[in-house]
């Protein structure tokens, strides 16, 4: 049998490929581009990761402090996010979360589409501020 161990807690400045995606028809808007909204939702999926791991528990969203979208995604774009603890506060975690699309595969090419920093709060189960312990 072997032994299954728990992550290594995470640092801050450690840069990560958190969540790979690839947008589909129904995410797409009148344009044929994807939706900013579901951009975000994606952003903040992926930058939740690693405040949840580092917190070891439950945490929410508290801030959205900057977001910018640099170019379109279109369907078939395969998306990867990666992301870095930039802060990490008593109760509170900052994010910053970079998202990069693959573009056609027969001549690949790779662009930064998206980039944000989001913070979230360790919360008990009461959805209460609680501290982090590392």
């Amino acid at each position: 049998m072997s032994q299954e161990s728990s992550p290594a807690p995470h640092k801050a400045g450690d840069r990560e490929l958190v969540l790979r995606v690839m947008p589909m028809p129904a995410d797409s808007n009148a344009n044929g581009d994807v939706f900013g909204g579901w951009i975000m939702a994606q952003v903040d999926i992926a930058g939740s990761i690693l405040p949840a791991r580092l917190s070891r528990g439950r945490i929410t969203t508290v801030a959205v402090n900057e977001f910018i979208f640099k170019q379109p995604v279109s369907v078939g774009d395969l998306l990867s996010f990666y992301a870095t603890v930039t802060r990490v506060g008593r109760t509170s975690v900052t994010v910053h979360v970079e998202v990069f699309a693959e573009r056609n595969p027969e001549n690949l090419h790779v662009v930064k589409v998206t980039e944000a920093n989001l913070t979230y709060v360790a919360i008990d189960r009461e959805g209460k501020p609680r501290p982090i312990t590392t």
